[in-house]
């Protein structure tokens, strides 16, 4: 008897449940990303597809909370996708966490969606440069995958020659003519890239931040990172403008 009103009422509940969405839906997005498609990124964020409900499970009786899932859902699934078309597994996860922190200080609907519209336009936009860049030697590829693989660490033109197997003045003159700048300069970059993200989401001192980055010294950091955004990291952490620069 029991095990009769269960299935009544299994069979109610599922006729008020709405049909999930086609997941071809999904699998389209998803390659939209990860191919690099900017421009049918940007329409399905203008549509706000990522906030209508309709045919999306509901994991949380609280709205924003749900909504919230739903993003780290997703960031789950673009960033393995995107690693699997190629984007470097450590800066892939960096860029995850990134924004999934973000959504500790999320506390409506419209500021899940901005956050998640800046995760998948910023993933697309690395997929596009990827896509762009696609064509790098060996040499080169291995590379720039050891700089991403040991960014907190102090890097050498002589290890990264080592690492991918050529003569340190090969590596430097292939690295600027398929990359269009120096090895040196291109480490500094993805420091400060870094640093952005240590910015925006610790309470970490500029000072620990250069150390934990490797620099030589904090007034050094304070340079390279001025240079870089026109901002020393004092000023740009206070103007709240984290945005993640190719």
């Amino acid at each position: 008897m029991c095990m009769s009103n269960d299935k009544n009422i299994n069979l109610n509940i599922s006729e008020y449940e709405p049909a999930h969405r086609d997941t071809d839906e999904e699998a389209n997005f998803l390659n939209d990303v990860a191919s690099g498609n900017m421009e049918r990124v940007h329409e399905n964020c203008d549509a706000h597809r990522f906030t209508d409900s309709t045919g999306v499970g509901n994991l949380s009786a609280d709205p924003v909370q749900n909504l919230k899932y739903h993003m780290v859902v997703t960031a789950a699934l673009v960033t393995r996708k995107c690693i699997k078309k190629g984007l470097e597994p450590e800066r892939a996860f960096r860029m995850s966490d990134y924004y999934i922190r973000k959504l500790d200080s999320a506390s409506s609907l419209a500021e899940v969606e901005l956050i998640h519209n800046s995760m998948v336009l910023d993933f697309t936009g690395k997929m596009r440069f990827l896509k762009r860049d696609k064509g790098l030697s060996r040499p080169i590829t291995r590379c720039v995958n050891y700089i991403y693989s040991h960014i907190y660490e102090r890097i050498t033109v002589s290890e990264l020659a080592a690492h991918s197997g050529v003569s340190e003045s090969y590596l430097s003159r292939e690295f600027v003519k398929e990359l269009g700048i120096s090895v040196s300069n291109y480490i500094r970059e993805k420091k400060v890239e870094l640093a952005i993200e240590l910015l925006a989401n610790t309470d970490e001192s500029i000072l620990d931040i250069a150390c934990k980055l490797s620099f030589s010294s904090q007034s050094h950091f304070i340079d390279i990172f001025k240079s870089a955004t026109g901002m020393t990291p004092a000023k740009y952490r206070a103007s709240g403008n984290y945005h993640i620069r190719e």
